[in-house]
């Protein structure tokens, strides 16, 4: 399925008092990655939710932490989509420091709806499915 990459530097602000990565942050990378491929592939999360009260709030999300990254670390996110379900997709990601994987993690997202007075989730549209499940970017 498609995937995407974002390269990133680890800051000062992202590490512990040992100057070791602080556990959260992948789950923000993961955010990161998530949105990049959500635009990339044309279903843009502030549009949705602005236009057509959609939106994709996380279900479940997982990380296992392999390796310590560092202040100044250059990493990169590779995030791609694994899974599609009815009401729900699952994005997985893979957290590198030059060709070493630090980490890896997933996220499962649902589709739902805000329009009415609760939220609900709704089965994905065929038109978004498509997207969630091609190969590459159609242009």
């Amino acid at each position: 399925m498609i995937q995407n990459t974002v390269n990133l530097t680890v800051n000062w602000g992202d590490t512990d008092m040992a100057g070791i990565i602080y556990y959260p942050n992948y789950f923000k990378w993961f955010d990161i990655g998530s949105l990049r491929l959500l635009n990339t592939i044309g279903l843009p999360p502030k549009e949705l939710m602005l236009e057509q009260k959609i939106s994709f709030p996380l279900i479940d999300a997982g990380c296992t932490c392999y390796k310590p990254l560092y202040f100044n670390d250059e990493i990169r996110v590779v995030t791609r989509i694994a899974e599609v379900n009815n009401k729900t997709f699952k994005m997985e990601h893979e957290v590198y420091r030059g060709d070493e994987l630090t980490g890896k993690g997933y996220e499962v997202r649902g589709w739902v709806s805000f329009a009415e007075e609760k939220i609900k989730a709704h089965p994905i549209p065929e038109d978004a499915r498509k997207k969630l499940t091609q190969v590459k970017v159609e242009v």
